[in-house]
């Protein structure tokens, strides 16, 4: 096991908010990443990372498979992103199929480049790339494979990024998810602009890393016909990634305030549908989210949405974050303690 490469500010939030409840929490302290919550009543709860006991079992397996998550809000009428998974050698060979990088080319082409290509069962936008043609598709696949046996080939669709959260029936936040970016200055290269972006990081304490040696960066200003070397003009703005998740740099603008209850309801719907207590519900859209809901797909669904990054961004956002913990704790601690005979 390597050394952690998240922040445990989870784990501290719910050590700080815990004795609100009269619970206790002891964390694992070489890694700390792993604690136990035990409640007034006695019961003992666990969480690691983001993952903390409020969903059942099978509804957060389900989730975190993209293909069979999307599967089952496909049946139940929501608009999911049409897409297939394809296999390493490896797991083809084991299962007896055919259906590995070549399958997966075939089919990128029956769709039309680009595609969005992404571990099956990753999170926190790690792996997930947008091809534009054959051979960046199968080094997506190649570096997928190293995270994941099972790769998600999907169209690509555009819009806007959107994080709903919900608990049991309501939106406890939401906020738009921009990614990766860079301003240019008139002087600064595009590296030490990103090298900029990532002392700003350090500085607010969020822990996510920056790695300009990143093949989807590359890729990225390729596409823009540039380069690390290539100096912006004052004020213009290119984005350097294709997912817009807070792990992988983006930004988070908070839009729970004027989130339309049609999405709302949208976002509880789902979530009880598929059997969650505790969800992050990621959509796309290019329509305004203060009005009704018109056009959108979901994205995928998150059993353990993983709130670090957003409660990073501001005082705001961090007390929004512990008022969820809170509230989770106080609903996990109204559980009762079955009695041993």
């Amino acid at each position: 096991m390597k050394k952690k490469e998240t922040s445990p500010l989870i784990g501290d939030i719910i050590k700080k908010i815990a004795p609100r409840i009269g619970a206790s929490v002891l964390i694992e302290p070489e890694w700390g990443i792993a604690g136990q919550i035990t409640f007034k009543n006695g019961l003992k709860s666990y969480f690691r990372f983001n993952s903390i006991g409020i969903n059942t079992l099978g509804a957060a397996e389900i989730s975190k498979d993209k293909d069979y998550a999307n599967f089952f809000m496909r049946k139940m009428g929501y608009p999911t992103i049409p897409g297939k998974t394809f296999y390493s050698k490896a797991h083809c060979e084991s299962l007896g199929v055919k259906r590995g990088m070549r399958e997966a080319c075939l089919y990128a082409k029956k769709i039309g480049f680009p595609v969005i290509a992404k571990p099956n069962s990753g999170s926190q936008g790690k792996g997930v790339h947008l091809a534009r043609g054959d051979k960046e598709l199968r080094s997506a696949l190649a570096s997928i494979f190293k995270l994941d046996k099972v790769a998600l080939v999907q169209e690509v669709v555009r819009g806007d990024d959107y994080r709903i959260v919900v608990l049991d029936d309501r939106v406890i936040s939401a906020y738009r998810r921009i990614p990766l970016n860079v301003i240019g200055d008139g002087t600064s290269t595009i590296l030490h602009l990103l090298k900029k972006k990532q002392r700003e990081f350090i500085a607010a304490s969020r822990d996510t890393r920056l790695n300009p040696s990143d093949p989807r960066i590359r890729n990225k200003l390729r596409s823009l016909h540039l380069n690390l070397r290539s100096v912006l003009p004052q004020g213009e703005k290119i984005f350097l990634l294709d997912n817009a998740n807070l792990s992988s740099g983006g930004d988070a603008v908070d839009v729970t305030n004027i989130l339309h209850p049609g999405y709302k309801k949208v976002a509880v719907r789902l979530t009880q549908d598929m059997g969650l207590r505790l969800c992050g519900v990621d959509l796309m859209t290019e329509e305004d989210i203060a009005k009704p809901p018109g056009q959108y797909r979901i994205i995928e669904i998150n059993s353990a949405p993983g709130l670090d990054h957003y409660a990073q961004k501001g005082r705001a956002q961090r007390r929004i974050v512990e008022q969820l913990y809170e509230e989770v704790l106080r609903s996990m601690s109204e559980t009762k303690r079955v009695k041993r005979k």
